[in-house]
């Protein structure tokens, strides 16, 4: 049977479209402005926090215990705008650990935006703003978080040429990704036979 499927098995490529949108450097241009558009929102957020002592001033933790009580207020009615096991989340993980999730956010919410800014990281900054996005949305709070979610999303599908005109246009050829070893790996092993090569090594 191993063999059967063996036999069945194909790598479907992308079509046309989304390899220029996601992996063509000719769309480096559109992906810096979505980062920086991005970067800042995630920026001036934790900005906004750092200096706030409700959230990591004398007072840290507070303000989120306050965002997560008002959360939990929203698992009322026929349609809730928060879901029970999410309430659970929030009642018996962040409330009792305000101070460490005050800070986590606020220090997660910088990095995120630096990362996006100066392309360093690009996709794994992007999944992670995504993530707490997801979080925001699920404890009932809309604001600008379900364009910030849509946008780290293309940003992760993008995360080859998103950060081209960004650090990563050094960094990622630098040190590989999973299954294909960068410049600074290559350097330090001694197998014979030609290296692959990172796409997101040369410009078009």
């Amino acid at each position: 049977m191993a063999s059967v499927n063996a036999q069945h098995q194909a790598v479907i490529g992308n079509p046309p479209i989304a390899e220029f949108l996601f992996g063509d450097t000719r769309t480096a241009w559109f992906w810096l402005i979505v980062r920086l558009y991005a970067g800042y929102q995630w920026i001036d957020a934790g900005y906004e926090k750092l200096t706030s002592p409700t959230w990591t001033g004398a007072k840290a933790g507070t303000a989120i215990a306050g965002f997560a009580a008002g959360a939990l207020k929203k698992t009322a009615g026929d349609h809730p705008d928060v879901y029970g096991w999410y309430a659970s989340f929030l009642q018996g993980v962040v409330i009792p650990n305000a101070a460490i999730w005050s800070w986590a956010i606020t220090l997660g919410e910088c990095a995120v935006g630096i990362g996006l800014i100066l392309g360093l990281f690009t996709g794994i900054a992007a999944f992670f703003g995504g993530l707490m996005n997801a979080n925001y949305l699920l404890s009932g709070t809309v604001s600008t978080n379900p364009l910030l979610f849509i946008l780290a999303t293309w940003l992760v599908l993008a995360w080859r040429v998103a950060g081209y005109w960004g650090i990563d246009r050094w960094l990622l050829p630098a040190l590989g990704v999973p299954g294909i070893p960068g410049t600074l790996i290559r350097s330090h092993q001694s197998e014979a036979g030609p290296p692959r090569e990172l796409a997101t090594g040369a410009p078009r």
